[in-house]
């Protein structure tokens, strides 16, 4: 039987639901069947955690990752990068110190996927707010990811089991999206997408769908010259290269058969123009996926939920979604 992969779990912001989410996720027997989960975050929030969740779980700080392996069911393996006083982890209220250990948590996660000392890394969500107060000025984890790993060909997707969204443009002003969206950055994304959803879905040649910038696929070009210049061709460049893909496509009507299943996969221009119909379809349980970077990593597709932090009452699934993807994708 192989060994079940290491996976790390980054805490995230301590001042949000990051460290409930993952005592609720530990507590499922799934979990510890098709990995070992490894927390890198800070003991103080996830001691707070425990009482809130009313959990049996126990805490078993570890020098090294792969001590993890030792260390007994019922207990969560925790690499503490973090120290942090009650006053820097007060729910709701971003700190500068909680936003420099997001930042430990993300980078340490990551070197260690990068050594080969584990096999992934799933991450609670984080404040960019807190990380840019101390000094670290990222648009979001798949950015500060991408330069850790040193690449350019990187996407960022949005998953469930019926849809599949990844984006051209990322965390930018609408006001910037249009200059932003070029052939090359179109193309690229394409042929990621295609690689990444290969790979979620064990088909060698997954079908895409490739969405306009304006309404009605620019009428025409009386909305825009966006998908005759730019779109179009790289929708062909990438049909040259076997793979199979369509567009553009006007993204009023194309998710309703998206979600029907007549598409593997959808590539969308910006960010609300994806993720809003992904997220009707899977608030609760969608993944968030960086294609294209080295290591394997997943995320919740949610943000810090300031306003339930301290409740117990936040979700676990789309964490769980998230740990079970990672290990299917180390799979």
């Amino acid at each position: 039987m192989p060994k079940r992969p290491i996976i790390a779990i980054t805490m995230g912001d301590p001042c949000g639901i990051g460290p409930e989410i993952i005592i609720k996720a530990l507590q499922a027997p799934e979990i510890t069947k098709i990995c070992i989960p490894l927390v890198i975050g800070d003991r103080l929030a996830l001691e707070r955690a425990l009482a809130v969740c009313c959990s049996t779980l126990r805490i078993n700080e570890i020098e090294a990752a792969e001590d993890a392996r030792a260390v007994p069911e019922g207990d969560i393996p925790l690499l503490a990068f973090s120290h942090l006083s009650n006053t820097d982890i007060m729910y709701g209220a971003p700190s500068a110190a909680a936003g420099d250990a997001v930042f430990r948590y993300i980078c340490h996660a990551a070197r260690l996927c990068l050594d080969g000392r584990i096999s992934a890394m799933a991450t609670a969500p984080i404040n960019k707010e807190a990380m840019h107060r101390a000094g670290h000025d990222y648009p979001g984890h798949t950015e500060l990811l991408a330069e850790l790993c040193g690449t350019d060909n990187f996407v960022m997707m949005l998953a469930g089991d019926i849809l599949r969204v990844s984006l051209v443009t990322i965390h930018e002003a609408l006001a910037d999206v249009p200059r932003l969206v070029t052939y090359e950055q179109v193309l690229k994304t394409i042929r990621i997408t295609a690689e990444g959803v290969s790979r979620l879905t064990g088909k060698v040649s997954p079908k895409l769908a490739v969405l306009a910038l304006n309404p009605h696929c620019g009428e025409g070009g009386k909305f825009g010259s966006e998908e005759t210049e730019i779109i179009e061709p790289a929708v062909k460049a990438a049909r040259q290269e076997g793979i199979d893909v369509e567009g553009p496509l006007s993204a009023d009507t194309l998710f309703h058969f998206a979600r029907q299943g007549c598409y593997d996969g959808v590539v969308a221009m910006y960010h609300d123009q994806g993720l809003i119909p992904l997220k009707m379809l899977h608030f609760d349980d969608g993944v968030n996926i960086t294609l294209g970077l080295p290591i394997i990593r997943t995320s919740v597709d949610h943000g810090t939920a300031y306003n339930l932090a301290g409740s117990g009452t936040a979700s676990e699934k789309s964490l769980l979604a998230a740990i079970r993807m990672a290990a299917g994708m180390v799979r």
